[in-house]
């Protein structure tokens, strides 16, 4: 019967498992010293040698030789081991047996001395699934076990296994495997199995597994079957559903084109030949992520799974954009995957989502914009939105009634100076103190029933629409018509009382910061006032 690559080259020693050294070393170690633990925990990402790891202890801990940390693999024990037939090796699945009862018949187990081997062991596979219940069962067996049995807890999720359970137990990380160490084990397989495979080939298996050996196995399993004793790229991408660099690269030349279009052609074809969005978006994600490193580290840096042609065509696109580019670019292609998990319409998605790329490579750095400015240019001031007068309410009919005392009403401002401030003061009264501030500094004026504001452009933001009209409701004059005009004061009023003399250290400190010409610059281009300075280096007191 046909036995499946993962299964065929599954490592037998330490020898044979990739990477990891740190825990081959340990262990080593340890069964050198007799320090023989009796609880473990491997934790790890998928298919990186955790329950690999967890056999191969046990066959040296009860190899006839041993314990050695190089079992001799012909012995029964060995033998057994390694076939999954072991009676003092007890491999339980959490996943389909994680209560209290199955707990309740390990634990009966334990008691029971080893049949023939040296050690009794138990691997317990997905132990994070395990309830809380069972774990508490299990907790005084694992705690203090009779001499001759170990427990071996391997799990994808670490966090999960109990603080009671992880403090009596070794805790062992794995690695995902590196890209480069992968793809030498996949070549010596291929070439024990007469299997001609391209180093590209090779390449795009080792990415599909992400760093789990077991997954490009599994991979190399299924491009075997597919393309027989040959395996070659663009077939191996095309049954794994990858996308080559190519196909990536056209994202990057429409970014550097700004070619909104040419993003939605990619997404047509993309649903013409039934592929998924999920998966170019992830796959667009790893891409960017890839050029974003090789800008700040360079192609040849090892945090970069591609093969050598790769790395040669993503060090040439990188330094087409800026870092600031690619990390806007990645940032946004990973929302855009995060959206599709949940989305109705990924189509949609999609295009906006690579659209939104598009328009993020037109953004402007606001230091850019300030320096292509020439000197002394002033932006218009920008028309604040108003809201339509309300229609008058339709006349309530008259209804006889007692006459009601007269309402004393405030008369009008006589006077230009009255009219500043009486505005002045109401602005004072609502709560504005900028804004009576500002009218306080500007000149007023009555033309043709109009009050007529005139200050500068820096008290735009103070003396909006939204702050005169509140003032002169608060002076009783709602429907008095005015309007804000922007230019030279006919004559310097005098500062307002409130604005006391800063000190005279604020005071020097507030005009260099005037003075200085990126300061001028702003205030030139965006309007605004200086309100406060404050020194960097000294503490900051509210």
């Amino acid at each position: 019967m046909y036995q499946v690559i993962a299964r065929k080259y599954r490592p037998q020693t330490f020898d044979d498992v990739l990477n990891q050294d740190h825990i081959k070393t340990t262990l080593r170690n340890a069964i050198e010293q007799k320090r023989i633990a009796h609880g473990y925990i491997f934790s790890g990402q998928r298919g990186t040698g955790k329950t690999t790891t967890a056999r191969i202890l046990a066959r040296c801990l009860n190899c006839v030789q041993g314990p050695t940390d190089r079992p001799c693999g012909v012995c029964a024990s060995c033998k057994e081991i390694a076939a999954g037939g072991s009676p003092d090796v007890i491999e339980i699945d959490a996943a389909s047996n994680r209560g209290i009862n199955e707990m309740r018949e390990l634990r009966e187990n334990v008691r029971y001395r080893p049949s023939r081997d040296r050690y009794k062991i138990f691997i317990i596979d997905e132990a994070h699934q395990i309830t809380n219940e069972a774990f508490n069962a299990l907790l005084k067996t694992i705690e203090e076990p009779p001499e001759w049995v170990v427990f071996v807890l391997c799990t994808t999720e670490s966090h999960k296994i109990p603080a009671t359970i992880a403090s009596r137990c070794q805790h062992f990380s794995f690695r995902s495997v590196d890209f480069n160490d992968l793809i030498g084990r996949m070549r010596q397989i291929c070439a024990e199995e007469g299997i001609d495979a391209d180093e590209e080939a090779l390449s795009v298996i080792a990415q599909s597994g992400e760093g789990s050996v077991r997954d490009s196995l599994s991979a190399l399993d299924q491009a075997i079957a597919c393309c027989g004793n040959r395996l070659d790229a663009a077939a191996v991408r095309s049954l794994l559903g990858a996308f080559g660099i190519d196909a990536m690269a056209q994202v990057t030349r429409a970014l550097a084109a700004q070619d909104g279009a040419a993003m939605l052609a990619m997404v047509d074809e993309l649903e013409r030949n039934g592929g998924s969005p999920q998966h170019f978006a992830r796959e667009l994600s790893r891409y960017l992520r890839n050029l974003l490193v090789a800008r700040i580290a360079g192609a040849d840096s090892r945090l970069i799974a591609a093969s050598a042609a790769e790395r040669t065509q993503i060090a040439d696109i990188a330094g087409r954009f800026t870092e600031e580019d690619l990390t806007r670019y990645l940032q946004l292609s990973l929302d855009l995957f995060r959206d599709l998990q949940a989305s109705l319409q990924p189509r949609f998605h999609l295009e906006i989502g690579l659209l939104k790329l598009v328009q993020a490579g037109r953004l402007v750095a606001i230091e850019e914009a300030l320096a292509a400015l020439p000197s002394g240019t002033a932006a218009a001031p920008v028309p604040l939105k108003t809201s339509p007068a309300p229609a008058p309410a339709p006349p309530k009919p008259t209804v006889a009634s007692a006459p009601r005392p007269a309402i004393p009403v405030t008369p009008p401002p006589t006077s230009d100076e009255d009219w500043r401030e009486r505005l002045r003061a109401a602005m004072v009264q609502s709560g504005m103190q900028f804004s009576a501030d500002a009218i306080g500094q500007s000149d007023v004026a009555v033309v043709n029933n109009e009050v007529v504001i005139t200050t500068a452009k820096s008290f735009a933001l103070d003396l909006g629409r939204e702050e005169i009209a509140t003032a002169l409701k608060q002076m009783g004059l709602a429907s008095q018509k005015f309007r804000v005009v922007f230019g030279e004061l006919k004559s310097t009023p005098a500062a307002p009382a409130a604005a006391a003399k800063p000190e005279s250290g604020h005071d020097e400190l507030m005009g260099r910061a005037l003075a200085h010409p990126e300061v001028k610059k702003f205030r030139e281009t965006f309007g605004g006032e200086v309100r406060a300075v404050r020194n960097l280096k000294e503490p900051w007191n509210e």
